[in-house]
């Protein structure tokens, strides 16, 4: 079957700085597919990301590997043999949960596959050992060819395990580089959890930064709506300016013509005076005209009495005169008839 995905995600991928050991230096600039891949043929788990034709991540896990939690979305882990520190940024706390519980089932995986190895290994030489103690009985046994073939058997048993703890030994050495280099990570990882700290401590500290520069931010916003308003307050004062300046401009028209009324003053002075004299002689003459005018009603209030007389004797003339008028006419009757009896 070979190497096969068990479980993918996408998470933006860092490494730390190797020069500093406490920085994250990024090497994705987005995020890309991270996965878990099991190889059957060998019995191993790996970590593997590739960012175009990049290899990224390329991490063996092992038991004694560790991935910890540094926030709610990002978490990290130490590889010895990679002599680095990979971190994983998540877009949501729910995909590192599940990551982080992907690597301690492989974690488990991969121990269990090293115990069973180690299993086979002490049993392969148990028997190695057996067999040459066995071999070196049958050489005090057998003799001839048997004993000969033997004793090649017991040669090559002999290399084997030679070589077996040769290995052995080489396997303890890389066992102890395996382990200083584990705690070099141990040591980095804690430094870098202390640099979390600080992190948040200067994030803290950001925030604050930020929440006072959103306040002064808020202070200039109401200073600078002040001064627009300052600047509606200046256009209608310069626009109250210039109708000042308008009617000044009339009031100056209005007293430049009241500067030439007051130079025909005099003159007019002297006409009113004029004019006063002959209004006085005009009073004079309206006294004399209203003297007049009495002796006229007197004289009017006399003549209508005398009309009304006039017209009492008038009347009673007319009446005599009707009455004459009808006795005449009455006679010219008689006389006609007179005259027609005739």
């Amino acid at each position: 079957m070979g190497e096969q995905p068990i479980f993918t995600t996408r998470a933006h991928v860092f490494q730390i700085d190797p020069t500093t050991k406490k920085n994250w230096v990024p090497a994705s600039k987005q995020a890309v597919t991270v996965s878990y891949f099991y190889d059957s043929t060998r019995n191993s788990y790996r970590i593997i990301s590739v960012d175009g034709s990049k290899v990224i991540i390329n991490s063996t896990i092992t038991p004694n590997m560790t991935f910890t939690k540094t926030s709610q979305k990002f978490g990290q882990w130490a590889d010895s043999r990679a002599n680095t520190v990979f971190g994983l940024g998540f877009a949501s706390e729910q995909q590192l949960a599940k990551f982080a519980e992907k690597f301690q089932e492989v974690k488990e995986a991969a121990k269990l596959a090293r115990d069973k190895s180690q299993e086979k290994m002490e049993t392969s030489s148990n028997h190695s050992q057996a067999s040459s103690i066995n071999g070196t009985d049958d050489e005090k046994i057998f003799h001839g060819p048997e004993a000969a073939l033997l004793q090649s058997e017991n040669d090559r048993l002999k290399t084997a395990v030679e070589q077996s703890n040769t290995n052995a030994k080489k396997w303890e050495t890389e066992l102890q580089t395996l382990r200083e280099n584990n705690a070099r990570l141990v040591d980095a990882l804690q430094e870098s959890s202390a640099n979390v700290e600080s992190w948040k401590k200067q994030l803290c500290a950001c925030k604050e930064e930020s929440d006072t520069l959103r306040e002064k931010i808020a202070e200039l916003e109401a200073q600078c709506n002040e001064a627009s308003q300052e600047k509606e307050r200046n256009a209608q004062l310069t626009i109250r300016v210039q109708e000042l300046e308008t009617e000044l401009q009339d009031k100056e028209q209005e007293l430049e013509n009241l500067r030439k009324q007051a130079e025909i003053i005099p003159q007019l002075v002297s006409e009113c005076e004029s004019i006063t004299e002959k209004l006085q002689a005009a009073e004079l003459k309206n006294k004399d005209l209203e003297e007049r005018i009495g002796g006229l009603q007197t004289d009017i209030a006399d003549n209508q009495q005398k009309q009304g007389n006039m017209k009492g004797e008038l009347k009673k003339f007319m009446d005599i005169l009707d009455g004459k008028i009808d006795e005449l006419h009455e006679f010219r009757q008689g006389l006609s008839k007179l005259g027609m009896d005739n």
